[in-house]
Formats: structure tokens, C-alpha cells, sequence
């Protein structure tokens, strides 16, 4: 595959920002399968935002040839307090998230942290030297990565989390590290701090982060990035998340209340489920009606559909129906997996259990 068809697949939607374009070109032209990797915090059940759109782009590494790993963080999460900071929950649902990448993404590896970091000296001599390269403001300014801000009252191991992170970048052999936007911060500060240690600076990759389907949050914050993370699906606030489990029936009751006002483009999670899972698996949307209320539509591309929207050619209804049934259809693979793979329905048997005991 030529360097320009790779660029093209690492830059497909949902992507929505390259650190750089042209360091990415020259890694290619000089690594033919460079290292990947993406982080995941282990705590609620899987959803469109945190898993779809991640396996989504590891998907597309993979095809362009990049050597994709999906890095299981159980001591960022136990520092994170996931699972109430109970080790043994944590790792029973490391396993649910191991399983559910290496059905989804075939092809990726699977790290572990604990692992990785077991009689490994020298992740632990890189830490303390990588954060002598850290003042403690430069620390608090990433803490958004997990979720916390600076106002928060934190336990020292928090502030771990930061330098950790970046760390593990370079230990895990990831030329491309990858994440949604929230993860923005400890890439920048790798990229900052990596040629002060001699080490090459990553190419970093973050994809859009896939909007509740609650009402957005609106901050009075100057960053705006506070308030699409504010925004996305969250497995903290379920009511806002699609589940990679969830039923035909279940996905239409909940896009039965989601926000979708009518005419309005900007800000609606409908469209952007339409635009950022749909259109990546379909390149033509279909939405049924009867033909009293202007019958099918199909739309080749997310702007045909939000100028249609936008002129109140459709009712948010009858989109929200069709995005239940495609959605459905996209997950019921994962679902079906699930219950009828051994192995499969043993670690969702086990991770159910750690989330209604904690």
C-alpha cells in the first residue's frame, strides 16, 4: 500500500487531528509498520464513544499496516478510583475489554499494564527521570486526561497519572500514540518532553469524541475542549450512552428521548452518530417512511443529510428510527459474540458481576 492510502485511512473520520501531518508522512516513508497504541481506563461497560469509534480507527491502522496495540491501564485505573479502587474488580473487567478488542479489532494486541510494568526497572527509572522534566503546574494542567481538574481534592497518586502515561508510550514501542481529544494533554506533554530524553517524538492521533445523547453541557469555560469532553458519552452517565449490548429495542427507547432538536445540526448527537459511526460502516444512509410523510430517503454523505435536516425536510423521529436500526445492525456482531462465545459470555458474566458489587 502506497504512503498516500495510508495517510488517507489514518485521517478518515472520526479522526480529527494528526501531531503532526508531515512528521506522519516521514514516519511512514521510514517505518513501514510503525508502532500504535491507545490507552483504556477500565471501569463501566462498553459504549459507541469509548469502544466503536476506537476499534473503528485501530481498524483503519491496522489496514494501513500499523502495528496496533490496545493497552489495558489497570493501575491508571486504580489510581483513577475504578471500581472503587478494587484490584481484583479491575482486573475480572480488564479481561471483558480484552476479549471485546480482540473480537472487534482482529489483528490487535492486547497489553496489560500491570504486566508490562512487572520487574520492569526501567519504566520505573524513565518515570522519575521523565518527571524531573514536570513542574507540578504542567501536571495539573493535564489531569483533564482522566477526568479530573485542578480544583478537585486529589490523592498524591493522581498526580502519577500524567507522566505515567506518557511513559508508557515509549515503553510499550508506540510511534503513533492514539486517543480520543480528552487525551490530548499527555500526548502534547510526550511530545514536549521525549527529545529532552532522547527520545524520538510521537506522531499522535485523536479522534473526535462521540457526543452524548443527553443534552450537550454548556460551560461559560474559554476552552472549548472542556466542553465537548463535558458532552461525550460517558459509561458514568448512562442514560447519555448507546452499550455495545444493548438490544434493537433498547437503542430505540433510548433515541426516543435523546436530544435532537429539530432544524438544528450543530451540537446534536443524532447527526453525529449519523456522520461519525454510520457513514464510516455505510456509504449510503437510509431512512424509511411512509409516503404520506415523503417517503424513503437515502443520503450518499453526512452533508447531504444536515442540509436536508437543516431545511426541516425531516423529522427528528423518523431519523432517530433509522439510526436505531443501523446501529443495531452495527453492534448486534458484538452482542451476538457475547452470548453465544464461551470464553465471551464467561468475562461479561464477570464483569457484570464486578459493576453491581462495587
Amino acid at each position: 500500500m502506497d504512503i498516500e492510502t495510508k495517510i488517507d485511512l489514518i485521517k478518515k473520520p472520526p479522526t480529527e487531528e494528526i501531531l503532526t501531518e508531515e512528521e506522519l508522512r516521514e514516519l511512514l516513508q521510514t517505518n513501514e509498520h510503525p508502532g500504535h497504541y491507545q490507552g483504556f481506563e477500565i471501569s463501566g461497560m462498553l459504549h459507541l464513544g469509548n469502544f466503536v469509534l476506537s476499534g473503528f480507527k485501530i481498524n483503519d491502522f491496522l489496514k494501513a499496516g500499523i502495528r496496533c496495540q490496545a493497552y489495558m491501564a489497570d493501575w491508571h485505573s486504580f489510581i483513577n478510583d475504578k471500581f472503587g479502587g478494587d484490584w481484583n474488580k479491575i482486573l475480572a473487567a480488564s479481561k471483558y475489554y480484552a476479549e471485546a478488542f480482540k473480537f472487534f479489532c482482529p489483528g490487535v494486541q492486547i497489553v496489560v499494564g500491570s504486566e508490562m510494568y512487572h520487574n520492569n526497572d526501567e519504566f520505573w527509572r524513565n518515570l522519575v527521570k521523565f518527571s524531573k522534566h514536570m513542574t507540578l503546574s504542567r501536571t495539573l494542567r493535564c489531569l483533564t486526561i482522566m477526568g479530573r481538574s485542578e480544583n478537585e481534592k486529589l490523592d498524591l497518586a493522581q498526580y502519577f497519572y500524567p507522566p505515567m502515561q506518557a511513559v508508557d508510550i515509549h515503553q510499550i514501542g508506540a510511534d503513533m500514540p492514539h486517543g480520543g481529544m480528552d487525551q490530548r494533554k499527555a500526548h502534547i506533554l510526550a511530545r514536549e518532553v521525549f527529545p529532552k530524553m532522547g527520545w524520538k517524538k510521537p506522531v499522535a492521533v485523536h479522534h473526535r469524541l462521540l457526543m452524548g445523547i443527553a443534552e450537550p453541557v454548556r460551560l461559560k469555560a474559554k476552552d472549548k475542549l472542556e466542553e465537548v469532553i463535558a458532552s461525550k458519552m460517558s459509561k458514568s452517565k448512562p442514560w447519555t450512552a448507546i452499550f455495545i449490548h444493548d438490544t434493537e429495542k433498547q437503542i430505540q427507547e433510548k433515541l426516543r428521548k435523546a436530544w435532537c432538536p429539530e432544524k438544528a445540526v450543530e451540537g446534536n448527537p443524532i447527526i453525529e452518530i449519523v456522520k461519525h459511526v454510520i457513514f464510516h460502516e455505510k456509504t449510503v444512509f437510509t431512512i424509511e417512511r411512509p409516503s404520506k410523510f415523503g417517503g424513503t430517503i437515502q443520503f450518499q454523505n453526512p452533508e447531504e443529510l444536515a442540509k436536508t435536516y437543516t431545511e426541516g425536510k425531516l423529522h427528528p423521529q423518523d431519523l432517530k428510527n433509522a439510526v436505531a436500526k443501523e446501529l443495531a445492525k452495527i453492534l448486534e456482531p458484538i452482542r451476538r459474540h457475547f452470548e453465544t462465545d464461551k470464553e465471551a459470555k464467561k468475562q461479561l458474566e464477570v464483569f457484570k458481576t464486578a459493576e453491581i458489587t462495587r
